[in-house]
């Protein structure tokens, strides 16, 4: 992938993040394709930028949600107009300075080009517990602390 779409890519998505965090779920929606689809740390599923944003208003609204910070760990074009971002992230609990390595994911967004702008067309979280390996969850929350204390939201490997 062109170096210029990388950062563009890594741009989206710390943008997802960033908009996460504010708990802005307009802004969020926002930089979804129009059949973009995300699937939850809990396996819901939300299609389309209106289902996106109606459903984080209702979680920012009925919950104090944790703020993300993020390792990026790939970038690279899976075709002509479709690329790839692999992140690892944490969250830090409403009110505190540390991550909750409960809660580690690994997430992949898939980004289309449309109109030549990147747009989120999938969003996966899945759990990073690593049953087998408590040395890897280690490893990666000291990773994911690193990022955080660094005042980032997003770094790139």
């Amino acid at each position: 992938m062109p170096p210029s779409r990388s950062t563009e890519a890594i741009a989206v998505y710390t943008r997802l993040l960033e908009a996460w965090n504010r708990r802005d779920a307009d802004a969020f929606a926002a930089l979804f394709t129009p059949d973009g689809n995300t699937v939850g740390f809990d396996g819901s599923q939300m299609n389309g930028p209106e289902e996106i944003a109606s459903t984080m208003k209702a979680i920012f609204e009925q919950h104090r949600t944790a703020s993300y910070v993020a390792s990026v760990r790939e970038v690279r074009q899976l075709g002509p107009g479709a690329n790839l971002v692999r992140a690892a992230v944490g969250m830090v609990p409403p009110g505190q300075d540390e991550l909750n390595p409960a809660v580690n994911a690994i997430q992949s967004i898939v980004l289309s080009e449309i109109d030549g702008a990147l747009w989120i067309a999938l969003l996966h979280n899945t759990p990073a517990a690593f049953h087998q390996n408590p040395a890897a969850a280690e490893a990666l929350t000291r990773e994911l602390t690193d990022v955080l204390r660094s005042g980032r939201v997003v770094q790139a490997l």
